[in-house]
C-alpha cells in the first residue's frame, strides 16, 4: 500500500550526495496529518524539488567540465535540481484535481538520476 507525501518529505536521487526535501507547491488546501499533501505536479526545481548534496554524474555539464579540468578525476558539484515532466506513480484520490503523489514514486533528472522517496513526511495516510 502506498503512503500519501506531504511537504517536508525527503528523497535521494541516484546521482546524489545527499536527501533532498519536498515542499509542496501546487497546492494548498488538502491538508494531510497537518501538512499539504502533494501532488504529481511538485516538480519545480529548487522551490518543490530542493537540491540532493552534489551531483556525481558526468552527464551534468558542470560536473564533467570540473571533471576535464581535474583531468578525468570525478569532482563533484552542487546539486541544481534538473526534473524531468512529473512523478510517475500518482495515486488516487485526486488533490486540487491532479494525482496524489505516493511514497513508491519516481521522478526523472534530466541529467539520468533517478529521484526516489525515502519518508513520505507522514505515516497516518494510505492511499
Amino acid at each position: 500500500m502506498a503512503i500519501a507525501v506531504v511537504t517536508g518529505a525527503t528523497y535521494v536521487c541516484s546521482f546524489g550526495t545527499s536527501p533532498g526535501t519536498l515542499n509542496v507547491t501546487s497546492q494548498a488546501a488538502v491538508i494531510v496529518s497537518g501538512r499539504p499533501a502533494a501532488t504529481v505536479t511538485d516538480v519545480a526545481p529548487m522551490s518543490s524539488i530542493t537540491p540532493c548534496g552534489m551531483c556525481t554524474t558526468v552527464s551534468n555539464p558542470t560536473v564533467a567540465a570540473a571533471t576535464t579540468a581535474a583531468l578525468g578525476v570525478l569532482t563533484p558539484q552542487p546539486c541544481i535540481p534538473a526534473p524531468v515532466g512529473t512523478w510517475l506513480g500518482g495515486k488516487s484520490p485526486l488533490i486540487s484535481g491532479k494525482p496524489g503523489l505516493a511514497n513508491d514514486a519516481k521522478l526523472l533528472c534530466a541529467y539520468g538520476g533517478l529521484i526516489s522517496i525515502v519518508s513520505p513526511g507522514q505515516t497516518a495516510v494510505i492511499f
